[in-house]
């Protein structure tokens, strides 16, 4: 187990990082404008189950081996950057069905979907494990035993505070856009706006976060 003062330490730590928005931001406000509240909290949930794996393979000591290959690296890179650049492009095709009602009733999608898709975007988020492997070994206590254990709760402390942090984002967003469906253009026009969002930032993965 992780001593008392390196874990509040780090958990100080990573909420200095949650707070400041970031990709995981951007994609739940992107998801929540384009199919509300629900759609944006199920999209929280999935994206953290998504990273749990990279949090497992960085304790077995998996993602250090990832994080070193250039093949591995680029083709995680661009799997996330291409499914955010299609979650983008589908946000903006169905963007009229989000302005069904002057209600701003969200298109009807299955839970199970949405859960997925956001754990295709956490799981293929390589600044994550980037993240987890440069970070988390830091506040590990190499004086005792179990190290994978220590990395591993160290990283489910990372993702309960992003979990509550981002489900906060997700209610924000959607609330809003419960507030523009008065008008249904306008909340044809958030849809849309969710779209561009997820599909820039699937852009600018693509085009950084390259390994030195």
């Amino acid at each position: 187990m992780v001593s008392g003062p390196s874990l509040l330490t780090f958990a100080l730590a990573s909420l200095a990082l949650i707070v400041i928005p970031g990709p995981s931001v951007l994609f739940v406000i992107g998801r929540s404008l384009a199919l509300g509240r629900l759609g944006g909290l199920l999209s929280v949930l999935g994206n953290a189950l998504g990273t749990l794996p990279l949090i497992i393979a960085v304790a077995l000591g998996v993602g250090a081996l990832v994080a070193q290959s250039v093949v591995l690296f680029t083709i995680i890179k661009f799997a996330g950057a291409g499914y955010l650049i299609y979650l983008g492009i589908q946000a903006i095709r169905h963007r009229r069905h989000t302005a069904v009602t002057h209600e701003a009733t969200p298109p009807r999608r299955s839970p199970l979907r949405l859960l997925g898709e956001g754990f295709v975007v956490g799981l293929t988020n390589p600044k994550s494990l980037v993240f987890f492997v440069a970070v988390l070994p830091q506040f590990v206590d190499y004086r005792r035993d179990a190290i994978p254990l220590q990395l591993f709760e160290l990283g489910v402390v990372f993702l309960a505070l992003a979990l509550v942090s981002d489900s906060m984002w997700a209610l924000a967003a959607g609330t809003a856009r419960q507030w523009f469906g008065r008008s249904p253009r306008r909340v044809e026009r958030l849809g849309a706006t969710g779209g561009v969002l997820m599909i820039g930032l699937g852009g600018v993965l693509a085009l950084t976060g390259v390994k030195h």
